[in-house]
């Protein structure tokens, strides 16, 4: 039977004319009145409230509203995915963007009356589901010194509509709609950058030109997106105190900054292996001067095996039921019940991404779908996350969001799995093309992530003081590239526009959504070396660190595995597994 290329969205609603949909927002908006008349009664000092009753009830709204906006706002952002032209999607994006909006000041105040009960010990004590929200009771107190007062909350949210989002939402939709010409045709930007993996060097490199005189077309109006987002982010950080954004964003992933420190401490140090790898390649392709950068993904050896979306679905359940029947149970259902939107089309946003939602015991994946055995490892990725999703979907609802750095594990856990199997199945000669696929992508995580946390972090800098045209943009941009990838690339041919395509900048919410890849990356390799050591013995600790992710910080969470992040050590072991399939590479080729 043949299964469907687009995802269905009906376990949510059936269309935004859909009862449901209508009378959850409706509810939606009836919920946030009430809780906006209980939060004006908290911040009344005359008024005395039994305090632990008043806590149960807040914890309640707080549950009911998470569930109602997380259902809605998904499926609007879901829809808005795979049509960024529709302007009734658009409307009901905005729409709901504003009721949200609403929530902040009310959902402020709050968190403040959480943060000051002094017996919220005893409390939990006596109430499970309390006991059950421990840590992020103790985050709301963590978090309340960051917290402005009601109205200037307030007032962020609602101006944030038409700032920060709104940019991102421009990004977004110039990408999205960009019209790439290219040998007489147009295409679009997703389909152009897929060329980057052909096998002629004359279509990859004119690929390549065509992309960046089509970017060259958005350049300014998505350099005004940046600047915007950024100085937004540098404002409010500085009104909540924090030191810096990263300070900010280490804060929202859980997550220690020497832990950030060890992991990049190790990444430097095997920089040169990298190089060596790059340089390599680039040996092997007739460059001299290091690998140009439209040659990064040139596949080698000669692996040329194409797969439909049924021959990928039983080549990953083959693969994932030799590790756990859980995993392959779960992959099994996201292909025959319309996880999935596979192909790419005009409209669609480019690349792959995967939306848990724990609500409904589910979860969403969106990928551009063409047939290659790298899109079939994206499609493991992005399985990964949603088992994932599946090993915390029965937490209480407050209890589902996972941080940045852990949010990359199971994904590309699962990428070693389905890399490591294939390539101990492979002859020498597929052997080589399957090795050196995944060293492009380790190669990302590691000198790419790198260059784009070097990038941001100059942008956070310098739009304190003035604003970044996009050739200072592009200029930023080539030194952290020739910083990251120091003489494995072609300095003549890098990539001036990586800035633009990157839909991780342009969150007015999340910055620095980079080096969580590499923590991700890395992570994930410990564990799968733990893995290959330990056998079925290490299945209850990959579950348990997994189902930990969103009630513990990130190295607590490390810690049901037997693993200290803040130890470079661990990152090098890493690390140095890959210099290994580096060495080999370099032997077979």
């Amino acid at each position: 039977m043949k299964m469907n290329s687009e995802w269905s969205l009906d376990v949510l609603y059936k269309g935004f004319d859909d009862k449901n949909y209508v009378e959850d927002k409706q509810e939606l908006s009836k919920l946030l009145k009430e809780i906006d008349q209980f939060s004006a009664t908290l911040s009344k000092e005359d008024v005395n409230l039994d305090e632990e009753a008043t806590l149960l009830k807040a914890v309640d709204y707080l549950e009911n509203y998470q569930l109602l906006a997380r259902k809605l706002f998904t499926y609007a952002m879901l829809r808005q995915s795979v049509n960024t032209t529709d302007s009734e999607i658009m409307n009901q994006v905005s729409a709901i963007e504003k009721m949200l909006s609403e929530s902040s000041k009310s959902s402020a105040i709050l968190q403040k009356y959480i943060a000051k009960i002094e017996k919220l010990e005893e409390y939990m004590e006596k109430y499970p589901k309390l006991r059950a929200y421990e840590f992020m009771l103790s985050e709301i107190k963590e978090d309340a010194k960051y917290l402005l007062s009601d109205d200037v909350e307030d007032v962020i949210a609602k101006l944030n509509i038409s700032a920060g989002s709104a940019w991102g939402s421009m990004q977004s939709f110039l990408t999205s709609t960009l019209e790439v010409e290219y040998q007489g045709s147009v295409v679009t930007l997703p389909e152009i950058r897929n060329l980057a993996h052909s096998e002629d060097p004359k279509v990859r490199k004119e690929a390549y030109q065509a992309e960046l005189k089509a970017l060259e077309k958005i350049k300014d109006a998505i350099s005004y997106s940046l600047n915007n987002i950024k100085t937004q982010v540098n404002t409010i950080c500085d009104l909540r105190g924090y030191e810096s954004p990263l300070a900010m964003t280490l804060h929202q992933s859980k997550m220690k900054k020497e832990t950030l420190d060890a992991m990049l401490e190790a990444m430097r140090e095997y920089f040169p292996a990298f190089h060596r790898y790059m340089k390599h390649k680039a040996k092997l392709l007739g460059h001299e001067s290091g690998l140009p950068w439209y040659d990064m993904f040139a596949p080698m050896g000669e692996s040329n095996r194409k797969f439909t979306t049924e021959e990928a679905r039983d080549y990953l359940l083959k693969l994932f039921r030799g590790f756990s029947d859980d995993l392959a149970d779960m992959v099994e259902e996201a292909f025959e019940n319309e996880w999935i939107d596979f192909f790419s089309k005009k409209g669609k946003v480019g690349g792959a991404f995967c939306d848990n939602m724990p609500f409904v015991k589910q979860s969403r994946i969106l990928t551009n779908f063409t047939g290659t055995f790298n899109d079939v490892v994206t499609l493991a990725h992005e399985l990964g996350h949603a088992y994932h999703g599946m090993m915390i979907q029965d937490h209480l609802p407050l209890n589902t969001d996972y941080s940045m750095p852990v949010a990359e594990t199971a994904s590309t856990f699962n990428e070693a799995i389905i890399m490591n199997a294939a390539i101990k199945e492979a002859d020498n000669v597929e052997k080589m093309a399957l090795i050196e696929g995944q060293l492009q992508d380790v190669t990302q995580i590691i000198c790419d992530i790198y260059s784009r946390f070097l990038f941001e972090s100059e942008v956070f800098e310098k739009s304190k003081t003035g604003f970044l045209f996009a050739d200072e943009l592009n200029d930023i941009m080539l030194r952290a590239q020739k910083e990251a990838y120091g003489d494995g690339l072609d300095p003549e041919y890098l990539h001036p526009y990586m800035w633009v395509l990157k839909g991780h900048y342009y969150s007015d919410s999340l910055s620095f959504y980079n080096f969580p890849y590499a923590f991700g990356g890395l992570f994930a390799r410990g564990l799968y070396e733990k893995y290959k050591t330990e056998g079925e013995e290490f299945l209850p600790k990959y579950r348990a660190l997994l189902n930990a992710t969103t009630v513990m910080s990130v190295e607590d969470a490390a810690k049901e595995a037997e693993i200290n992040l803040e130890d470079p050590e661990f990152w090098r072991t890493s690390l140095h597994s890959y210099e290994e399939l580096i060495d080999e590479f370099i032997r077979i080729s």
